[in-house]
């Protein structure tokens, strides 16, 4: 192979490479459909669902962006009465990683009170896309 050859191939792959990440890091954060329909708040060890809504935080311990993103969803609970922050901790319980779909940490499902998956967050949420989903309901 010649090297003006080799040189294009390399510029080609870097330049796909860097198309390939733009894309998944736009998508990162952004509302999803649910994909699964129920939550079983016994899969979080939890004493039940909040009266109004659910904020489920799936992690890991060695997850980087988790901390920000749990801090985050508790200030968002802690604003809204009858909200409520449960973290579940995939390290611990992988089964529940295929469950629920899962596929990155963090993860974050918004339940309703009857349990009801009503939107699904996969990487770090935006505040005000998670608040207007809880508006919402």
């Amino acid at each position: 192979m010649s090297p003006a050859l080799a040189a294009i191939v390399a510029v080609g792959l870097v330049g796909l490479a860097v198309i390939i990440g733009l894309v998944l890091r736009r998508r990162d954060g952004r509302r999803r459909a649910a994909g699964v329909t129920r939550f079983d708040p016994a899969d979080a060890g939890a004493a039940g669902l909040g009266s109004h809504v659910t904020l489920v935080q799936f992690s890991t311990e060695l997850c980087a962006r988790c901390p920000h993103v749990r801090r985050m969803l508790r200030a968002v609970a802690a604003e809204h009465p009858g909200l409520r922050h449960v973290e579940v901790d995939l390290t611990h319980r992988p089964d529940l990683a295929s469950r629920y779909r899962v596929l990155q940490t963090p993860t974050t499902l918004v339940v309703d009170d009857g349990g009801a998956v009503r939107a699904r967050f996969p990487g770090v949420p935006q505040r005000h896309a998670v608040t207007d989903v809880v508006a919402s309901l």
